[in-house]
């Protein structure tokens, strides 16, 4: 199991600083160890050749004691050139010769770590040895000692051991400590979605005072809240207008059945089938235009493809009888880039529209704008004021009785229109005009040869 999937970010970055912190004081102690080693070190090579130089001097004189006098930590020995040992310090009176060690001939001085020497069994000495000639020999002056460990001394070691763990331990507590700080605004905004439900959507997360990247996922989680608001409020709206507007083909249903079940005798049957009917074919309409914008917000579509827009809409036209006479402009080599069921059923959306509000006419234009291919659908009904131009595109808006949804849409057909001039990086506006409503659906123009 990998403990960092289980252990908080608290822990993760305390942890991080505590180990870093201890590298770095390990690297410190290794660096002052080593330091201080080499230094002791050179402190006894150079007492040593002290030593040695005083017994030189001796020698040269020919008034060689056979006892040296020395500090208790140096021992001396003297070799003359037949290997015997003539002098040497207390320590070492009556012992064999420390080493072999002799200085190359080209040189009259070798330093040597020298470990189970006769007498010192299981340890180390720092051995200096200087040749001099006297009395038509050569002579070898031994100064020892013991030699400094790594850790130089407990003391020291345990100095910067204590001191280490002092500062790591002051670095956790530390990084602990401002951590904490640094995600306390991040409880808070835990704390607070957890809090959050469908009905109390208006609450909003603190938000922190510092420029930070925590205030910036403040602002972000009130701004997905924000969008969240909107959209389940559009959707309770949405599904209000829908249950009326499902409840209404069904009421009237049950109405027109029951009565004519109280005098079935008396009832003409076929007369309320077909009111049932006609009720049932606007249920239905209701259902698949909700049908349809599901699966328009759920991305759902065939593949894009070149459509010319100009033939599609000639096409289209050609294959339907509308109640009100429709003139056409279309221009050729007006392409889009889309799904041609897409634009289809927006065409059909906006005529049936135009068909249902038109006095005596209906004009059809697809034409090229500013880089842009357009289709425009413009009837010679009551119009729709500038206020309500928006609205009219909500889910089953309502307007004055002049272009009421009654009169044979089901209240949806605009709102898909929108959508799918969207789904395509279009629009769908109304602009102005003479007389009537005019719609304008703007898509990018596909450049002709692509």
């Amino acid at each position: 199991m990998r403990f960092g999937h289980i252990w908080s970010l608290r822990v993760r970055m305390t942890l991080l600083a505590s180990v870093i912190m201890a590298m770095l004081c390990g690297g410190i102690c290794a660096l002052i160890l080593i330091g201080v080693h080499d230094r002791v070190v050179n402190d006894l090579s150079d007492r040593l050749l002290l030593y040695n130089m005083r017994v030189i001097r001796l020698v040269e004189k020919g008034r060689v004691p056979p006892v040296l006098s020395s500090r208790k930590s140096i021992f001396l020995q003297v070799v003359d050139p037949g290997g015997r040992v003539t002098a040497a310090s207390p320590q070492l009176a009556g012992r064999p010769r420390l080493t072999d060690l002799v200085p190359p001939d080209d040189s009259s001085r070798v330093e040597r770590e020298v470990c189970d020497a006769p007498g010192f069994p299981d340890t180390c000495l720092r051995v200096v040895a200087v040749r001099i000639s006297a009395d038509g020999g050569d002579w070898i002056v031994y100064g020892a000692g013991p030699t400094t460990p790594w850790y130089v001394s407990r003391s020291l070691l345990l100095s910067l051991l204590a001191g280490s763990g002092l500062v790591v331990g002051a670095t956790t507590l530390g990084a602990y400590r401002t951590v904490s700080k640094t995600l306390l605004p991040v409880e808070d905004i835990c704390t607070e979605l957890a809090e959050i439900t469908s009905s109390d959507l208006g609450r909003r997360v603190p938000v922190p005072r510092h420029r930070d990247e925590i205030q910036k996922l403040a602002v972000t989680v009130n701004q997905t809240l924000d969008r969240l608001e909107a959209a389940v409020e559009r959707e309770r709206r949405f599904a209000s207008d829908a249950s009326h507007d499902l409840r209404s083909p069904i009421t009237a249903m049950r109405t027109q059945v029951e009565e004519a079940l109280l005098h079935p005798e008396e009832s003409d049957w076929p007369s309320v089938a077909g009111a049932v009917l006609a009720s049932l074919g606007r249920l239905q309409a209701i259902v698949t235009d909700l049908l349809v914008l599901s699966r328009l917000e759920a991305g759902a579509g065939g593949p894009h493809a070149c459509v010319d827009l100009g033939e599609l809409v000639g096409s289209e036209l050609a294959r339907h009888v509308h109640r009100t006479p429709v003139e056409t402009r279309l221009e050729p080599g007006v392409l889009v880039d889309a799904d041609r069921m897409q634009l289809v059923r927006l065409l059909t959306n906006l005529m049936d529209n135009a068909d249902r509000h038109a006095e005596s006419a209906i004009v059809v234009t697809v034409r090229p704008e500013d880089g842009r291919s357009v289709l425009e659908v413009l009837d010679d009904g009551p119009g729709i004021p500038p206020e309500q131009r928006e609205y009219v595109f909500r889910r089953f808006a309502r307007l004055d009785a002049a272009r009421s949804k009654d009169k044979g849409g089901t209240g949806l057909g605009l709102a898909i229109c929108r959508e799918i001039a969207e789904r395509h990086g279009g629009t769908l506006t109304i602009r102005d005009s003479g007389k009537g409503a005019r719609f304008v659906a703007s898509f990018p123009a596909r450049p002709a040869g692509q």
